[in-house]
């Protein structure tokens, strides 16, 4: 029998949010922490971005993130890819023109980034 959905308020980038999702209300909240947290990251790398472009950089980043651990787990290079997925971030960031020239390491930003919810 699958768990009924529960609504559990969460606060991302400064706005709350109703998330109805089954499971464990506290393990949504670890979720959206993380989200906030990458926006905040993004945010303070790009600050006069708007809300709808860090959310799409921080969507980004989190997007190279994930299919890093995917690549370590089929190809066993955690070095090779990382150095791979940091190349990619700096080009994102270059073509978006989200990070000034001449900042530290290129991107500034180390992981994947957050997705917005409506």
């Amino acid at each position: 029998m699958e768990a009924k959905p529960t609504v559990t308020q969460v606060e991302i980038f400064g706005q709350t949010y109703s998330v109805r999702a089954a499971g464990d209300p506290e393990y949504v909240r670890e979720l959206a922490a993380f989200v906030d947290r990458k926006m905040q990251e993004v945010s303070r790398h790009a600050p006069t971005v708007d809300a709808t472009k860090i959310a799409i950089l921080t969507a980004l980043n989190i997007s190279d993130e994930f299919h890093q651990f995917r690549l370590m787990a089929k190809e066993g290079d955690p070095g090779r890819i990382a150095t791979r997925a940091s190349r990619l971030v700096e080009k994102l960031d270059q073509i978006l023109n989200v990070v000034p020239q001449g900042s530290p390491n290129g991107s500034g930003i180390e992981s994947s980034g957050t997705l917005r919810g409506a």
